[in-house]
């Protein structure tokens, strides 16, 4: 999800490259300096977009798993209270003298059934949404990861314009940061 340290190092290292490489009074060596600075920039903030989305993802499919839970306990309290409430309406049917107080308990636990449903019905709900969340957040994440690798490629290859003294990677470069933020911006749409 965020960039490991490796990564990091590999991209301080391009930097320093291309600090070192700007000393030599060069246009393009400044002017691949210049975009490896933005490129990096960029690349820091695709990761922490990616890395967010990731956290994100996993919050709400977290939450889609503690509603479904809640949402299983209740349908199980309701199923109880129908027992509960068949039991009772078969005693309420008997002669005797509990039959009022058993019919009583019977119409409670039906009332507690109708309340237990709207519960449920309503964890279910949350369990939806948030699984939605979940599938958005998941998607974006899986944009930004390649946005992010786009990114870090096109700092490598900007760093080869400095050692090859070429113009060519410092274009690609370019090619590929800009396919970068597209996706990254397509992570968004």
């Amino acid at each position: 999800m965020s960039d490991s340290p490796l990564e990091e190092m590999e991209a301080h290292e391009h930097a320093e490259h291309a600090a070192h490489a700007a000393h030599e009074n060069s246009p393009l060596i400044s002017q691949v300096t210049m975009t490896i600075a933005v490129m990096a920039v960029i690349a820091a903030i695709g990761a922490s977009l990616e890395t967010t989305e990731g956290d994100k993802t996993i919050v709400a499919k977290n939450e889609a798993v503690l509603q479904q839970n809640r949402a299983t306990d209740a349908w199980n309290e309701y199923e109880a209270k129908s027992v509960k409430k068949n039991l009772y309406a078969i005693a309420a049917d008997q002669p005797g003298p509990k039959a009022t107080a058993y019919a009583k308990v019977a119409a409670q636990n039906a009332a507690d059934q109708k309340t237990i449903q709207v519960q449920a019905k309503g964890f279910e709900a949350a369990r939806d949404k948030w699984s939605k969340a979940a599938e958005v957040h998941e998607k974006r994440h899986g944009r930004l990861t390649i946005a992010s690798t786009l990114l870090h490629m096109a700092i490598a290859i900007a760093t080869l314009a400095i050692i090859l003294q070429k113009r060519w990677p410092w274009l690609t470069a370019i090619a590929l940061t800009v396919a970068g933020l597209g996706i990254g911006a397509w992570a968004y749409l």
